[in-house]
């Protein structure tokens, strides 16, 4: 049995590729006999809204996606994210952050990926001072060295066989804990994927650099190992990736002029998109 997430975050109505995502996510686990479950990651409150929560459900629901057991929603879970924080902390393998981003980009010379791989680790020898982590907006960041000394550098299996080798580069001091949010995505995703006994988790090839520090966490929390399908993602004709802030045409906008839904889903499961979208590279 095989089961599957979709993880939308409600910040903007879906568009294609988050119907690529949904459709590929949905026909593993039926094919494996398994469970489809959906999340709603809305941990960041400035951009998330409840009206694309609802628009969420609609355009699964257009496409023929549907989901097994109830919704999880991010913002429900908050302290089952603290008591993974909490762990962490208790084996010293976190430590508290007061930089900016401003603070980080001065001191940075060389780009860095999503795991803040090339964080300089300017916080990371302070003494533990509890008053100025109470007077002081902070994040909390792993200590990437301790935690791989610890856990070692846990590799992963993509959905066909394949076996990736994480490197200490690829992983860094990520962020576990954001000032303005509970949680970061690491965090969030591994406790979640365990929870909801995700054994493949669908995704698209744009994410797989958040792979290796979501599977030192997992080994440094105890949870099981997913395996991965990082899937191509859905561009414009031109190589444009589709993105909610470029106003890339969503799903309502499709339903309203006349798509059959399900018809599209039927087409994206076979890696047949609509005129005007190709996908890229996996």
């Amino acid at each position: 049995m095989t089961t599957t997430r979709f993880a939308p975050s409600p910040s903007g109505r879906l568009h294609l590729g988050h119907a690529f995502s949904a459709v590929l996510g949905h026909d593993a686990a039926r094919a494996g006999g398994g469970k489809f479950r959906l999340r709603i990651e809305d941990l960041d409150p400035g951009r998330c809204r409840e009206e694309y929560v609802e628009g969420i459900f609609e355009d699964l629901r257009w496409l023929g996606v549907s989901w097994d057991g109830e919704v999880l929603v991010q913002s429900q879970r908050t302290h089952l994210y603290a008591e993974a924080l909490d762990r962490l902390r208790e084996q010293g393998l976190v430590y508290p952050c007061f930089c900016t981003r401003a603070d980080i980009a001065a001191s940075l010379t060389a780009p860095h990926g999503d795991a803040g791989a090339a964080y300089p680790g300017t916080c990371r020898g302070l003494p533990d001072d509890p008053d100025r982590r109470a007077s002081t907006p902070h994040s909390w960041r792993l200590d990437a060295v301790k935690a791989i000394a610890q856990a070692g550098l846990p590799p992963w299996a993509e959905h066909d066989g394949q076996v990736f080798e994480s490197k200490q580069s690829d992983i860094g001091d990520a962020i576990l804990a954001r000032k303005d949010a509970p949680s970061s995505y690491h965090l969030a995703c591994v406790v979640d994927d365990a929870a909801s006994g995700v054994d493949l988790v669908a995704r698209g090839a744009d994410l797989r650099p958040s792979t290796p520090v979501q599977r030192l966490l997992q080994a440094l929390l105890g949870l099981p190992e997913p395996r991965y399908l990082h899937h191509p993602l859905v561009l414009h004709a031109d190589g444009r990736r589709l993105a909610k802030r470029d106003l890339a045409p969503t799903l309502a906008a499709m339903r309203e002029s006349g798509v059959d839904g399900r018809a599209l889903a039927a087409g994206l499961a076979t890696g047949r998109l609509p005129s005007g979208f190709r996908l890229g590279q996996a």
